[in-house]
């Protein structure tokens, strides 16, 4: 494919990405909303199947977009060092394979959902709440595809940087937010870091992946300098 195609389809990724990871946390708050027990979690959980439905099909969407991007980023960037460029495509296309593995989590709380719903007030109740508080938590699979997620926008912020295929700015903004998100997300999973102090990585990425993909879809990518 053509640079340009490959910009078109990046840029349209990053959009639906963030549309589809927007979705999926308005759809899940929705599902067990109301609820502050970890019981009544489940019991919502449980009586909304369709919901959590739906919470599946966004992360097929979430896994195909993040393959995308690994692949188009890698056919714009591995021009300036090919190297880096598959380090950041094989960090994108893992961490698409974590998401689509991450359904098989939401199928799972499901099932502890009814299972909970059938054994309220049974003996087997409170290891039950326990398990559903862990999964509700999230788990090791949307951790680990997060901080991939960083690891390979910053190999690809970098060689946008060196390359200025795209704006200087833009590729200095990405590098900032990517660097951020990759110190800042171990942190945060480790519980070191949470409240205030994580909306600056949050931010500063999303105000990056929504720019670089309208820049991406309008204007594209300049052809990388070849030397003389």
């Amino acid at each position: 494919m053509t640079l340009r195609t490959n910009a078109r389809l990046a840029g349209t990724a990053y959009l639906l990405y963030i549309a589809a990871g927007i979705s999926q946390m308005v759809v899940f708050n929705q599902a067990t909303a109301g609820a502050a027990r970890i019981p009544d979690q489940l019991a919502n959980i449980a009586r909304h199947a369709s919901l959590m439905g739906v919470n599946v099909i966004l992360s097929l969407v979430m896994a195909v977009c993040a393959v995308t991007l690994g692949v188009t980023l890698w056919a714009l960037t591995r021009d300036e060092d090919r190297d880096i460029a598959v380090m950041g495509m094989v960090c994108r296309v893992v961490e698409g394979a974590l998401n689509a593995a991450s359904v098989s989590e939401t199928l799972s709380l499901m099932a502890l959902a009814t299972t909970s719903v059938a054994a309220a007030g049974g003996p087997d109740a409170g290891t039950i709440t326990v398990l559903g508080g862990q999964m509700l938590r999230g788990g090791a699979v949307g951790g680990a595809g997060a901080f991939l997620f960083g690891l390979g926008s910053l190999c690809f912020c970098w060689l946008f940087v060196r390359s200025r295929t795209i704006p200087a700015w833009l590729a200095w903004i990405g590098l900032v937010a990517s660097a951020l998100w990759v110190i800042g997300m171990p942190l945060q999973l480790g519980g070191f870091l949470g409240g205030p102090a994580t909306y600056v990585m949050w931010i500063s990425m999303a105000v990056f992946e929504l720019t670089v993909a309208v820049w991406l879809i309008v204007k594209g990518v300049a052809a990388p300098a070849r030397p003389v």
